[in-house]
């Protein structure tokens, strides 16, 4: 049975990583989510990157006593470092980072940490180098196979996800890098409308079948092909009956989560109201 979240940099403060989790939690679950993905910053954040085991467990008894469910972890410290980065330093840090955050998601209880193993380049960071994309193949290969016994001992998937850094731009790219690793703790977060520009959801989705581990409900207009094009759940290009029928079909029975930014520039907390009605009539396709 699919489970309805949303994701923590919805709500305004999520992308500062200012908002308070139990707050965010709240505020989700007055929204009709069951469950959340909380999101790891950087040292000084609301869930930084050192947060303790004592902090971790304190937000899932919280989580618990408001009603909602922790099932994956999401973080954006990959964009400013990450395994495939072509500082050693950088690298270095991002494993680091990683190992840190699988274990943030087995103190909290989550089973899936979406991560981005690294860009050929950052469409909002005009000023960084791009890299070969054999290069960021190589460094994020790497750099996963060095964390993997962690997060099988961890007992904590990582989720590879397709986002707008240049790598893995097919479903056939997306399964053979996962299945170099010949390891049930490597799979795919699918963010349905992060692939649009390049295909189609339901196609990448039963293309990458039992591989799936997490999926990102967003919407897009082709049309409008930037950052710009990401609107509301039900108003842009996504076949959701399509991505319905995929799901159904490859199995999946996991978090489906939504994604909702940017924020609405008035009201924000309004966007995920909307979401969540969106959701319901989207799983009842």
């Amino acid at each position: 049975m699919l489970l309805k979240s949303v994701n923590y940099w919805s709500y305004p403060g999520g992308l500062e990583g200012s908002l308070d989790p139990v707050e965010f939690m709240r505020q989700a679950k007055e929204h009709g989510f069951p469950a959340v993905e909380l999101a790891v910053g950087d040292v000084g954040s609301a869930l930084p990157v050192d947060a303790t085991e004592a902090q971790c467990r304190g937000w899932a008894s919280a989580a618990e006593e408001a009603g909602v469910a922790l099932p994956s972890l999401a973080s954006g410290l990959y964009w400013g470092r990450s395994l495939g980065d072509a500082d050693p330093a950088a690298r270095e840090q991002a494993q680091e980072d990683l190992r840190r955050m699988l274990q943030i998601a087995n103190w909290l209880g989550a089973k899936t940490l979406l991560t981005i193993p690294g860009s050929v380049d950052v469409f909002f960071l005009p000023s960084r180098p791009a890299q070969p994309y054999a290069e960021v193949w190589a460094h994020a290969t790497e750099g996963l196979r060095a964390v993997l016994g962690g997060a099988e001992r961890l007992g904590v998937r990582i989720g590879i996800e397709n986002v707008w850094n240049k790598f893995l731009l097919s479903p056939g790219e997306m399964a053979a890098f996962i299945d170099q690793f010949g390891s049930p703790w490597v799979g795919a977060y699918v963010d349905v409308a992060n692939l649009l520009p390049l295909g189609h959801a339901e196609d990448w989705l039963r293309h990458l079948g039992r591989r799936v581990v997490g999926v990102h409900f967003k919407d897009f207009r082709r049309a409008v092909g930037t950052i710009e094009g990401f609107v509301d759940l039900l108003e842009g290009d996504v076949d959701w009956p399509g991505v319905m029928a995929a799901l159904r079909e490859i199995g999946y029975s996991g978090p489906v989560v939504a994604e909702m930014i940017p924020l609405y520039r008035h009201a924000p907390a309004v966007r995920c109201a909307n979401a969540s009605k969106a959701m319901d009539a989207i799983l009842g396709l």
